[in-house]
Parts: structure tokens; sequence; C-alpha cells
């Protein structure tokens, strides 16, 4: 029987800030299925929602083993989220490596790859699936070859839509090499391509440039972002390590060649964290957070509007911020009657009286400010989204001792840590004046641990490259949609936290997601105004990835995901909508 969850929203505030309404409908709950290990929203349509649910499969068997390689399942909902159908296409990729689902336009792509290992080339096919019956419309067609240099080579690769979502780019990286080299390539909605591979070079050894962001404008103008580092010395003799040093963002045309760089020098400021994306017309809008000393507070904020064809800079906003620029007027914490000042409790005026202290010194923010998302508004503005995060690993070792006389076990274990903490809000007006600026507390820890692989061990702030997953954290995080005038922020966060909503209130912190609620945050993109309401009980549903939630139109779509110690892992998928 189908089982929904229809949770509305709080009731809306007085007034036209908080006057839309959201609300989230579950689907039936549905297991993963054996050998499956992740599940994501992937294309939604009017007939139904599309999922990817990863798993592997048996490649080939020996006598004293197996080999075996990615595949995964297309699973369909239909508008009530029930299930569909499920293909796994374990058939038609028999020979070849799974590697994504992929949606243009109205066309649902599956793209795996074929490694031929005595020639050391990597082959990369594309099919069409119909979508009204999970079957192939069409064989695979070959998109394009790559060819290493050296057996250690790894190639890597990412289809992205152009600006206008007209063309898929196909950008594409060997490394293991001394130096960087970058393909970038067009294909037209056919598949076919159309222009021919742009390669792309730079002077920096390969392990001291990470490729952040790749933009591609309707002019075929390519833009990267990359992060530089440098290598220091460290506190034990000849031992050496790297440090990020500056961001590199360079314009390239269609066949590779370099036609400027974008100067990323704040006047001798340090630049935490660099977001850029694509904006109206041909301008690319910059955005950083800058220290004034090096490993520092975040102490400002810099914004600029940058013509991708020439580079040149068309306006720039830099500004210093701290928490005495945070409104008080934030909704449901303020309190500005004397009588309700007489009325407060201990715990309220020691808070109150903290977040006083706070403004008054002017604090900086945390160095491990990360931008996640940019949105215009109506009155051609910007509303920025950044989140404290933080994301270390260390080893760890546990004794078990033997019994009957066999000897004791050593266990190692890699630990991945990931840290999201506050999130900071900041209106850019259309003369590049900070409107206003506001912060959402929390304090999300995720741990995730391993007995066995690492990917390095240490502790520093870990910046995810280009053609990485980003799978990692599942349940920490945010996920963000803009409807109308709004922007809306859903989060897991602790119980207690229900009345948290601004700085130096006390804030509990939360590791364990499974009872945890989920909040939703309303935020007026205009006045800055906010409203923070419980939105549903993760102890009621399998527990949300806000942060891994699909934004397809005006919908949000987040997928629950419950981990079992004994039996399957339940599944359900979430449809958020405004009203």
């Amino acid at each position: 029987m189908l089982r929904y969850f229809l949770i509305l929203a709080a009731t809306a505030m007085a007034g036209s800030a908080y006057a839309q309404k959201q609300s989230i409908t579950w689907g039936e709950e549905f297991k993963l299925k054996k050998g499956s290990n992740n599940i994501a929203v992937v294309h939604t349509d009017a007939s139904g929602v599309y999922l990817q649910e990863d798993h592997v499969v048996m490649k080939s068997y020996f006598l004293i083993g197996a080999s075996y390689r990615g595949s995964a399942s297309l699973v369909k909902l239909d508008s009530k989220l029930q299930e569909l159908y499920r293909n796994d296409f374990n058939k038609e990729l028999r020979g070849k490596e799974f590697e994504t689902f992929f949606s243009f336009r109205d066309k649902l792509l599956i793209i795996a790859s074929e490694y031929h290992k005595s020639e050391q080339t990597m082959e990369v096919f594309a099919a069409e699936i119909d979508k009204g019956t999970g079957e192939l419309r069409e064989s695979f067609k070959p998109l394009t070859s790559f060819q290493k240099e050296e057996k250690k080579n790894a190639i890597e690769f990412k289809l992205i839509p152009n600006s206008d979502t007209t063309k898929i780019v196909m950008i594409s990286s060997i490394t293991g090499k001394e130096k960087n080299t970058y393909q970038v390539q067009e294909y037209d909605k056919s598949l076919k391509a159309i222009t021919k591979p742009a390669t792309i070079s730079n002077e920096f050894e390969a392990k001291t440039y990470q490729l952040e962001d790749v933009l591609y404008t309707t002019d075929r103008k390519i833009v990267l972002v990359g992060r530089v580092f440098e290598y220091q010395e460290g506190k034990k003799k000849k031992e050496k390590f790297l440090d990020f040093a500056n961001y590199n963002i360079r314009i390239y045309d269609d066949r590779g060649k370099q036609l400027n760089e974008i100067n990323t020098n704040v006047n001798g400021k340090w630049l935490n964290s660099t977001k850029l994306m694509l904006g109206k017309g041909k301008d690319l809008i910059l955005a950083s957070f800058y220290s004034k000393e090096k490993k520092g507070a975040t102490n400002g904020l810099l914004v600029q509007r940058i013509d991708a064809s020439t580079g040149k800079v068309l306006s720039t906003a830099e500004k210093d911020i701290n928490y005495s620029m945070i409104a008080t007027d934030s909704g449901e914490a303020e309190k500005d009657d004397d009588d309700d000042k007489d009325k407060e409790s201990k715990a309220e005026r020691k808070e109150r009286e903290s977040l006083a202290k706070i403004k008054d010194e002017g604090e900086g923010f945390s160095k491990f400010m990360l931008f996640r998302n940019i949105f215009y508004t109506a009155d051609n503005g910007l509303v920025l989204l950044a989140e404290k995060y933080h994301h270390y690993e260390y080893i760890s070792q546990s004794y078990t001792a033997g019994t009957n006389g066999s000897p004791g076990r050593w266990t190692t274990y890699y630990n991945y840590v990931y840290e999201c903490g506050e999130i900071l809000m900041c209106k850019i007006d259309a003369n590049n004046n900070i409107g206003w600026l506001q912060i959402v507390p929390k304090a999300q820890r995720e741990v995730i641990r391993s007995s066995g692989g690492s990917t390095g061990a240490g502790f520093g702030v870990s910046f995810s490259s280009f053609f990485a997953s980003g799978a990692r954290p599942f349940y920490a995080g945010f996920g963000a949609i803009q409807t109308k005038n709004q922007i809306h922020l859903v989060f897991n966060d602790h119980t207690k936290n229900a009345g948290v909503t601004q700085p130096g209130q006390s804030v509990k912190g939360i590791a364990t997601y499974r009872k945890s609620d989920c909040f939703i945050v309303s935020l007026d993109e205009v006045g800055g105004k906010f409203q923070r309401k419980l939105f549903f009980s993760n102890a009621d549903v399998p527990t949300s990835m806000p942060r891994h939630s699909a934004v397809i139109g005006q919908d949000m779509y987040v997928v629950g995901k419950t981990d079992r110690l004994f039996g399957k892992t339940k599944l359900a998928v979430g449809k958020i909508t405004s009203k």
C-alpha cells in the first residue's frame, strides 16, 4: 500500500514575506537492492521521477577470485512516487563500465566506458533511453576515446550542458602526468561532435594545481577555475607539504588558446573561497571570501562582474564583513517588546548578551566558509549562500584480544570527518552594495569510518576537484531552492535547535541523524527576513539527505536513506512543493 507523509510547513507569518507554504510528499518506502550503494534523482518530467541506483556486478570469474565493474539501475517513479519500473542494463553494458545517467533537455542518456588494457585506451559511449519503458532506444554510440601515455595515468571526464543548455560539453583530463592537460569538446543533441577537442595546458605541476570548476559560454569561451598550491617546509627536516596559495582563473577560446586571466589578488588579501557563475548575458559573477592574514578568519567579501569575452572587470564590490552587520530583525528570534525582556529567562538573557558581545567586538567569520549557492533576484541583485565547512581525515586503531590461546588482532580505521556549521546568507544589490547579512547557526558533524583503504590521512580543509562526485557527507549540509521572491533552505538538525536563529544562542551539536528533525528556513530575498520552522521528523521517514537534493523546475526532490546493520537499507523519495 502506498504510504504518504504529507507535512505542511508551519502557518505563515503575517505579511507577504512568508506568504508561501511548503509541503513535502513522501512516496512509498522501498529497499535498496543487494549490492547497491547509492541512489540519486537524475531527471523528472510530467510522467514521473527517474532515479540512479548504483551497484556493482561481476565482470569475470577466476578460480581464486573475481573482478567487478560499476553498474546502475534506472528506477522510475510515477507522479505519486510509486515505482513503475526498474532496469539494470546489465546485458547492454556487458564489457562496458557504467559511468552515469545524464539528463539533457527532454532526453535521458546513459554514459558508459570501455578500457582496452593492451592499447591503454578508453572509449566513451552514449545511448538514449526510452523514458516510457526504461529500455535503450538505440545501441551505444562512441563519443570519443582517450589514450594513456603511462599505465599509472588515470582518465577522468565529466559531461555538462553549455550555458543555454542547447549543447553537451565534455571536459576530460588524464592525471598522473607532470603537467595538467585538459580537453573540452562540444556535442549537439544527436551526440555528434561539432567542435574539435580543445586542448588546454598550464605551467603548474600536476600536484600543485587542482581544477575546481569549468564554465562553458554560448560563444564557446572556456573558463577554468583552479586552486594553486605551493610547497612549504614542514616541522621536520626535509619534510614538505602543499599549502594553498591562490586561485587561478583563465579564459580560453574553443581551440584552447588562452585569451585572458582574471586577477585574483585583492590588495594583498588572501582568498579563502571562490565561486564563479555565468550571469545574465555574457557576464561572469565572481564571489570570494578573503582574509587579511593567511589562514586567518574570514574578514571580507568580494563580488565582481566580469566580461567573459575580454576578462575585463565591469564592477567590484569589496566589503569587510563581521558579526556586527547581522540584522536583528530576522523572524521568530526577534523580541522588541520591553515587557518580553523583563520576562526572559536566565538562558535567554545569556544568549542575548552573548550575541551583543559578538556584534560589539565585530568578530570575523570562520576561515572555513565555503560558497554553496548564488541566486539572481528580481531586482538584479544576488543572494549568496555559504556554509562553514571543514573536512579532515585521521587514522585510528583498536585492539581485539585473542581467545583460547589465539593471538590478538589490531584493526586500522580510516575516519573521514565532515563538519558543516553555520550558514551565511548575504544580499548584494544591483549597485554592488551589501543589502543585508544573516546567519543561521547549526553544528552538524558526520563521521564515516572505513576499515580498509584510504585516500590519505592528515588534517586540513578538503576541496573537491571538478571531477569528484562529492557524495559525502550524506546527511549533513543543506539544500536550497528559489521560488518567486523567496529562497528556502532545508537541513537536518537537533530537535532542541528549533528556536535557534541568531549567533550567540546555544547550539546543540548533532552527529546522529536518524532521529533528527528536518527544518526549513524561508528567506525573503529582498528584505533579508527569514523564518525557521520544523518541516518533518526523520524518525518517521528514512533519514533525509537535503544536501543531495535535486532541484528540477520549481520542485525539490529529496532522497531519504536509512542504513540497517541487519537487513536491507530503506529508501524513499520526497517531493517539496511551494504554494
